[in-house]
């Protein structure tokens, strides 16, 4: 089966010009280019940095895309809706079906039923009106977070995208050149970096428990074969299309994230290159060949993506980061959360803390006991304020899911800078795009070009420590 039958028979096939035209216009993953020639073109200024807006008292959201993380975030919206701060006024999707339900869900704690918006493939456009909504929450597809992200600022409408926020190195400066423009918010919803144990970690290492942070290692490891097979869970099994064509990280964003934080990243350092390498390829494709499926035996010849991509980081300061994904093997999940400083130490997975007391010949990870009184001493002020709430969600990972959208919706509702902005999802997504020049080109070196023009230099907190 080619992949114009495959699209076909998956239920894709209005994707297919997309994916043509779009990542793989060349036939490669990326092409090998002048990256830091297309951001000078591109007339970046750094602007939006501490980007504030006008206050909305009430924020109307439009969700766009009502699978599975549509329905999720909605109802991470529910209490935030009970208590005024925003109202769902729109949903969209190409299924009908989706759209009802994502309504009905709607409508169980709202009272009034949002706008329904569904049947054809730019619907979701007449979601993104400034009649409609203050803020469009997209959760589709990776290929078409960029498109409405784009469209959404240029309509005057703030814009909040799942992970990635682009996979292109093109995409990415669109996303940021346009925000400055527009002066819309343009936010990418990395949830991770409102997890509990990251919270904590982070303000360990801003009260100075670390020392000197060296070093970390993060990842996205999660058994996803099933899923990518599964026929309706990705619907038309559109994620396992960019494990057809593509071959580097596709997810960079859950284990970076954080580090970024940690690291300060964009807030008086940066990351400036990186080399990219790829494993063998054998667990999907052997999944797909066993499957029986007629569909997904033959695209067991078709698989790019390695089982493993591990990559090498390092920041304008001297750090190091370890980026890793495998999505492919079975194991269990992990993101690692590794960190490393002078003074202290932590590995994730259990979460577990050591402390350095100087040159020792014990190497041990603090009992658990003393490990709950670091937990409690330097428990993060956000998640100090929203637990309650939060394990009142915890079918929301955890209760990271309503943190962040707590933040962003509060952020919107006083006009204040949010806590992550469009340089933070930009460069974390590029990271994506440059793994796979790296890969291509044998493991090579490439620069990280700077997205912001200079302003990651300039040192001030991250906006998660505020009280909001």
């Amino acid at each position: 089966m080619n992949r114009k039958d495959f699209l076909r028979a998956s239920g894709i096939a209005g994707l297919g010009a997309w994916w043509a035209g779009r990542a793989w216009a060349s036939g490669g993953p990326v092409e090998a280019v002048d990256f830091e020639g297309k951001v000078r073109r591109a007339g970046i200024d750094g602007s939006a940095m501490e980007l504030a807006a006008e206050p909305i008292a009430r924020v109307r959201v439009a969700v766009i895309g009502c699978g599975n993380r549509g329905e999720s975030l909605i109802d991470m919206l529910r209490w935030l809706t009970q208590q005024g701060h925003c109202e769902i006024t729109a949903v969209a999707d190409l299924n009908a079906a989706k759209v009802d339900k994502a309504a009905e869900q709607v409508r169980a704690f709202q009272g009034a039923e949002p706008r329904k918006f569904a049947g054809s493939a730019e619907v979701w456009k007449e979601a993104v009106r400034p009649d409609v909504a203050d803020l469009a929450l997209i959760c589709t597809p990776w290929e078409l977070h960029t498109p409405m992200a784009l469209e959404a600022m240029r309509n005057g409408l703030h814009a909040a995208s799942e992970v990635p926020f682009a996979y292109t190195v093109d995409d990415c400066l669109a996303l940021v050149r346009t925000c400055e423009e527009t002066r819309r918010h343009c936010i990418m919803l990395e949830n991770c970096c409102y997890n509990e144990e990251e919270l904590w970690v982070l303000r360990m290492i801003e009260e100075g428990v670390f020392g000197t942070v060296t070093h970390a290692e993060c990842a996205y490891l999660h058994d996803l074969r099933v899923m990518l097979m599964d026929p309706t869970y990705y619907e038309g099994r559109w994620r396992l299309m960019h494990h057809l064509r593509r071959n580097g990280n596709p997810y960079t964003t859950h284990g970076l994230g954080p580090v970024c934080m940690y690291f300060d990243i964009l807030r008086g350092d940066t990351l400036t290159h990186l080399v990219s390498m790829g494993s063998k390829e054998a667990a999907l494709s052997e999944a797909l060949a066993a499957s029986g499926d007629d569909t997904l035996v033959p695209l067991a010849r078709e698989v790019r993506m390695a089982d493993v991509n591990t990559t090498l980081i390092g920041t304008a300061s001297g750090r190091s980061i370890l980026l890793q994904h495998d999505s492919h093997t079975g194991r269990p999940y992990s993101r690692l959360n590794k960190v490393i400083g002078s003074k202290a130490a932590h590995y994730g997975y259990p979460s577990q803390l050591y402390i350095d007391n100087g040159p020792t010949w014990e190497h041990d990870w603090i009992p658990d006991l003393v490990a709950a009184e670091y937990r409690s001493q330097f428990e993060h002020p956000v998640w100090a304020k929203l637990r309650q709430n939060a394990t009142e969600h915890e079918h929301g990972h955890g209760g990271m899911d309503f943190v962040m959208m707590y933040r962003l919706i509060r952020c919107l509702n006083l006009g204040l800078p949010l806590d992550l902005n469009v340089y933070d999802g930009a460069l974390q997504s590029l990271v994506g795009a440059l793994t796979e020049a790296s890969v291509a080109a044998g493991s090579a070196r490439v620069e990280i070009p700077d997205l912001t023009a200079g302003r990651w230099r300039e040192r001030r907190p991250h906006g998660v420590g505020r009280d909001v």
